[in-house]
């Protein structure tokens, strides 16, 4: 009997031990004005993705409203020979602010594209997902003054983002 308790004591110490350790789940801001929101943005940083392999600068995400509601996704990116550009659709998760979208590029994918930071001025962005697998760092000029840059990558250094993990993008 000594035993067993014991070991449902230490078991217990245990759990409690690795769950107080265990990181929050990312969170969405509360609220994103998509009027506000679509245009053009620039790629300050991200984290290294398979899609933009061949990205080598001048990367850019443009959004507009379609008539449905869903919102237009085009991305664009120099290459080594030229340019690339991507195009998809994105449609907001209900009860979310519109803060979270699904977005896609080749039906039936869809990926989470959450809006995990937002200057009040929209002048910067930060995207990422539940997983913490995608962060992009993005601006609505091509250069990020400082002190907004550190605002940005503090936003996602709190939501538990591995910011070593991030590639700055070049913007001519």
């Amino acid at each position: 009997m000594l035993f067993r308790s014991r070991f449902l004591l230490v078991l217990t110490c245990a759990m409690w031990c690795l769950s107080s350790h265990a990181e929050a789940p990312v969170s969405s801001v509360a609220q994103v004005d998509l009027a506000r929101y679509v245009g053009k943005w620039f790629e300050i940083a991200s984290f290294p993705m398979f899609f933009q392999r061949k990205c080598v600068g001048n990367t850019t995400a443009e959004y507009a409203r379609n008539t449905d509601g869903s919102v237009a996704v085009t991305n664009r990116c120099d290459t080594a020979d030229g340019s690339t550009q991507a195009q998809g659709k994105a449609t907001v998760v209900e009860g979310t602010g519109n803060a979270q979208l699904k977005v896609s590029f080749f039906w039936p994918f869809r990926a989470d594209y959450w809006v995990i930071g937002l200057d009040p001025e929209y002048r910067w962005a930060v995207v990422g997902n539940p997983n913490r697998k995608y962060l992009w760092v993005l601006s609505r000029t091509s250069v990020l003054p400082p002190d907004l840059l550190e605002a940005a990558l503090h936003n996602a250094k709190t939501q538990g983002f591995d910011l070593s993990q991030l590639k700055y993008t070049r913007q001519d």
